[in-house]
Parts: structure tokens; C-alpha cells; sequence
């Protein structure tokens, strides 16, 4: 069957203006996803029925919001039931006021979350038992200097899950390091050139190890730094 010229030039104009369409529609919804989370809060006064972890809390109606700036434990690792009772102690059956709710990186929605005049993300990083997430928002200064006074008194994790001695088990000293740019896990023993200050971050997953093959058969390499 032969087309007419003119139907073949007109799909080929069609198609080509699909291609350029198609991105734009998808940048368009993006683009829309973001301000419906930036400009629209959830109600004022809501109430908190409970918390996931030291980071997601519970809704009436079920809903969930994670804290801005807060990266808690995961379930399993150092610190993670303190964390989780920190957020309960200070949210749930208490009434909260949502701002500044933005999508996180899997379109879960994120925000500040206050009681009265008290921002618990704040309260969380304060208590140390949570790590500062690097975020931008009007409170980001306060929530950065409550994290840097944290660490320096070694509050929360920065004291009870993070050492450069295995104090708990002498015995067991290969320590396991993650690299966070490429999670990498690497172990280091006593004569390496990094042993003496790498330190052992087990919020993260990080481990103690009593042998070089217990560190292997985790999943680590040695460290190339050691002879």
C-alpha cells in the first residue's frame, strides 16, 4: 500500500515533536510534585499516635512525616531503640505543627516539626543521638550548631557507638570501617597506618572484629594501607 507524501512528512513532524514533548511533560510534573510539597503543609495541630524510629514519626489518619535534617539509627544498629524513645518522649499524644514539608528523594514527604515553640528536629540532633542530615531551610544554623555541641560533648551515638578502643571485648581489635563515598568496607588491624584513628562508627553498621577471617567472611577487605 503506498502512503501519500504528505501523510509520511506529517508523522515524522508529530513523532519529532513528541521527543520534545515527553521531557517536558515530565520535567512539568516534577516541577509540580515539588511545589505541592513545598507550599502545602499538612493540618495545624495535628496529633502524633506514635513513631516508626528516631526519625519517622506517626500522624492521626496514619500519615507519616520524617524529620528534616535527622538520620537515625537503622533498626538492628547502636542507638537506634534510644532514638526511637527520644522522638516517642517528645512527640507522641502531642499535638505538632507541620512547615516547611518537602519530598525526600523517594517523594516521602519531610518537615520542621514543633510542639509550642520547640522544633523537635533541633531536640532530636541536640540529644546526639541522631546525625545531622546537611538540609536548607530558615533553621538550619541552630540545628547545625546543636549537632557541632553534641559531638563535641560526645552526647548519644558520638559516645555510646563510636570508638577508636573496643572497650566492651579487648580481645576483638580489627575494626571494620565503611567508606561512605563508596561503601566500601574495609578492616584495619593493630600495626596498620590508619588503626590508631580510625574509628568504629557502629550507628552506621561499622564493626569489632576478634579475626582478620571473621572480618572477611563479613564482607571486608583489608585496609591497602596496611602491610
Amino acid at each position: 500500500m503506498k502512503f501519500p507524501v504528505r501523510d509520511i512528512v506529517g508523522n515524522m513532524v508529530v513523532n519529532k515533536f513528541s521527543l520534545w514533548l515527553v521531557p517536558l511533560l515530565i520535567a512539568s510534573i516534577v516541577l509540580n510534585i515539588f511545589l505541592l510539597f513545598k507550599n502545602i503543609n499538612l493540618p495545624q495541630g495535628i496529633t502524633v499516635i506514635g513513631v516508626i524510629d528516631g526519625d519517622t514519626l506517626v500522624l492521626e489518619g496514619k500519615s507519616k512525616v520524617r524529620l528534616r535534617y535527622v538520620d537515625a539509627p537503622e533498626k538492628g544498629l547502636c542507638g537506634y531503640d534510644q532514638a526511637s524513645k527520644e522522638l516517642e518522649r517528645l512527640v507522641t499524644g502531642k499535638s505538632v505543627r507541620i512547615e516547611e514539608t518537602v519530598p525526600d528523594t523517594y517523594g516521602r514527604g519531610m518537615a520542621l516539626v514543633y510542639t509550642g515553640n520547640t522544633l523537635i528536629n533541633k531536640e532530636m540532633v541536640a540529644s546526639g543521638w541522631v546525625r545531622y542530615h546537611h538540609d536548607v531551610s530558615p533553621v538550619t544554623d541552630q540545628v547545625k550548631q546543636a549537632d557541632e555541641t553534641a559531638r563535641a560533648q560526645k552526647l548519644g551515638i558520638y559516645g555510646a557507638c563510636q570508638s577508636t578502643q573496643n572497650t566492651d571485648n579487648p580481645k576483638c581489635t580489627v575494626k571494620g570501617n565503611i567508606d561512605k563515598s563508596t561503601n566500601t568496607h574495609i578492616y584495619y588491624v593493630p600495626g596498620c597506618a590508619q588503626y590508631s584513628f580510625t574509628i568504629v562508627e557502629e550507628d552506621i553498621g561499622e564493626q569489632w572484629f576478634c579475626s582478620e577471617s571473621e572480618a572477611r567472611g563479613a564482607g571486608y577487605i583489608k585496609a591497602k594501607t596496611c602491610k
